[in-house]
């Protein structure tokens, strides 16, 4: 395995935790599916160039953390739809 496709697939596992953390902060979830994004594309990449553990590690906690981050980010917005219309409910 040659440096290049190390560093990528290195790449991927810390954007994929990265992304990964970021489910924990909800309205900043879609900058988890941004980096998770990211890490996916390198993972795929150095997977390609040579198979290595941590390519396919990358690939998966990024395809994880996007689907993690993404359902947060939905619900969070649902709730704050829901807080927006109960307030302007409770105007009348």
């Amino acid at each position: 395995m040659d440096n290049q496709t190390n560093g990528k697939a290195i790449a991927s596992l810390i954007l994929g935790i990265l992304a990964a953390v970021f489910v924990f902060f909800a309205s900043m979830a879609w900058v988890g599916i941004i980096l998770g994004v990211i890490g996916l594309i390198l993972g795929i990449s150095a997977n390609k160039e040579s198979h290595s553990g941590m390519a396919t590690a990358g690939i998966v906690l990024s395809i994880v953390s996007i689907a993690i981050c993404a359902i947060t980010f939905i619900a969070c917005v649902a709730c704050l739809s829901a807080i927006g219309n109960a307030a302007t409910f409770n105007a009348f």
